[in-house]
């Protein structure tokens, strides 16, 4: 094919077609056209020819030219695309470094093959100026909701019509055994739109939270007009979900709302979900309260916080427990995901039989340390001592309040619970010796006798050692492993040493030696409650 006057005009209503059939930029085609002429050129002139072609946007006449940089001369190494200043001066007048002479080629006669890979590159061309126009209207649409129709299925994976674009439903993003046909319709949640260089940019899911929170928000308009918010949503799509909202206007029922009228408005969603069962749970700011709500409809008898480990204990009749739990433990899950904390269930029973073994302990520990007997000794744990450091230490208004305790007996006691801590502190330091711990550790303030030996226990013998450890560690923490938490216990944690406790015990050490920069720590920590203030001053406000 020659570019002559014939089929010039041509090239632009090729381009114009092109690009309202794609509903792209009429002069990307043309760029698209100029590259694939110059691929052509070069072909034919010499792949290290810089030859480059320009299409006139009116008339649709391309011009072939030949573009030679000027370059020093030990910079030299194509001579069909570069020259030397000398050389250049044939052509220009005081040609300088940089400079580029341009001069017209005649047009080249596209074979076969030429013409086929500039084919190839304008398909490819138009191809990404389609994907372009795709993300770029697409992007911001990411997290809301939209209708499509099927085009087809790839393996299990729906290819759905969108518009102005092409989705795709993955197989794992479908609820439980969808299947769909060529122009079904559907509805779906824009779950990511991402700019990809080949296959599929946006992606859909029918499974995901959001989708359920944004189907509430079409049904529900004080959802809509933010009066009613959702705070949560758990799902085992196609099966449960349990979904938590609060109302900002106490008028306003935020369960009844979202129910509606004889269930009309919940009922909407569920026919949308394919029969997905939908609690929905008052949202409260107290944890153990929403907790208890969660797990509806099972009664819960007590609810026990860890808010450092971000668990709780959740006692139920014995009868309720199947019901906590729910089938395949469903119940259970969707309300950990709802409330983010870990559950631990259990029975009216079985918290007995545990605070009576705890009961025992603590009844065994007093007869043993204070040599009373065993009534005595159920009176100081019934009364909520634990330990001998509450009994020794504590106020003596404290211990006279037991049935039968007079001052002399409290004194007694305080003296029997004082030389019993103060035989196992000299044991333990002894032991921390024997095991090579150092006096820099043992002197450490904040840090017991009975610490310093299980730091030695643990191979921590030296004051640098102690400095290395990080504060989890110490205190103990939970990681999180193949989407299970898992707990790490901690050389300190039995003795109750916070996480905080134990960051500042190891600051102080590394400042001791001389790691760091006191006055650099008290700018960070002056910064950390700056930025602390500037958080609740925002969220006041």
């Amino acid at each position: 094919m020659a570019i002559t006057s014939a089929n010039q005009l041509e090239l632009l209503q090729t381009a114009e077609a092109v690009a309202r059939e794609k509903m792209i930029d009429p002069g990307l085609v043309v760029e698209a056209m100029e590259e694939s002429l110059a691929r052509a050129a070069k072909s034919r002139y010499g792949s290290e020819m810089d030859i480059r072609v320009s299409i006139d946007r009116k008339t649709g006449r391309a011009t072939f030219t030949r573009v030679r940089t000027v370059v020093e001369d030990e910079e030299l190494e194509n001579y069909q695309s570069e020259l030397t200043v000398e050389q250049a001066k044939q052509y220009m007048e005081n040609p300088a470094v940089g400079d580029t002479f341009v001069e017209e080629v005649p047009p080249v006669e596209m074979g076969r093959i030429a013409a086929q890979s500039a084919k190839q590159v304008i398909l490819q061309k138009v191809r990404e100026a389609e994907r372009d126009r795709q993300y770029e209207e697409f992007k911001d649409r990411a997290g809301t909701i939209i209708n499509g129709v099927v085009k087809r299925e790839e393996y299990g994976n729906v290819i759905v019509d969108v518009g102005r674009g092409e989705g795709i439903l993955r197989r794992n993003e479908k609820i439980g055994r969808e299947s769909y046909r060529p122009n079904d319709r559907v509805r779906c949640f824009i779950k990511d739109v991402r700019r990809e260089a080949r296959g599929p940019q946006i992606f859909l899911s029918r499974t995901a939270p959001e989708f359920m929170a944004e189907l509430f928000k079409m049904e529900v308009p004080e959802i809509y007009d933010g009066i009613i918010e959702i705070k949560a949503v758990a799902r085992d799509p196609g099966s449960r979900a349990k979904i938590a909202v609060i109302s900002y206007d106490s008028g306003i029922d935020p369960v009844g709302a979202c129910v509606g009228m004889r269930g009309s408005r919940v009922q909407a969603v569920v026919n949308e979900l394919q029969g997905e069962k939908i609690d929905i749970i008052p949202w409260n700011e107290d944890q153990p309260t929403f907790l208890v709500n969660a797990l509806q409809p099972a009664e819960v008898t007590k609810v026990v916080l860890d808010e450092e480990a971000e668990r709780i204990e959740v006692v139920v009749p014995d009868e309720q427990l199947s019901l906590a739990i729910g089938r395949r433990g469903q119940n259970v899950r969707l309300a950990s995901q709802l409330t983010g904390l870990d559950i631990d269930i259990m029975t009216e029973s079985e918290e007995s039989e545990r605070r009576q073994k705890e009961f025992e302990i603590r009844t065994k520990l007093f007869m043993d340390a204070l040599d009373v007997d065993e009534f005595f000794a159920q009176l100081l744990v019934a009364e909520g001592f634990t330990n001998l450091e509450e009994v020794g230490y504590v106020e003596l208004d404290e211990l006279l309040v037991i049935d039968g305790v007079d001052e002399d007996t409290a004194k007694e006691l305080q003296t029997r619970a004082r030389e019993t801590l103060e035989a196992a502190a000299k044991a333990a330091l002894a032991h921390a010796r024997e095991l090579g711990a150092e006096d820099s550790l043992i002197e450490f303030e904040g840090l017991t006798p009975q610490m310093v030996e299980a730091l030695a226990e643990d191979g921590v013998k030296t004051l640098e050692d102690f400095a290395t450890c990080a504060d989890w560690e110490l205190a103990g923490g939970w990681t999180t492993e193949g989407g299970e938490r898992i707990k790490d216990d901690g050389l300190l944690e039995k003795f109750d040493v916070s996480l905080e406790e134990a960051q500042n015990m190891v600051m102080t050490a590394r400042v001791m030696l001389g790691w760091v920069d006191p006055t650099e720590l008290e700018a960070s920590e002056d910064a950390g409650a700056e930025d602390a203030d500037e958080a609740q001053e925002e969220a006041e406000a």
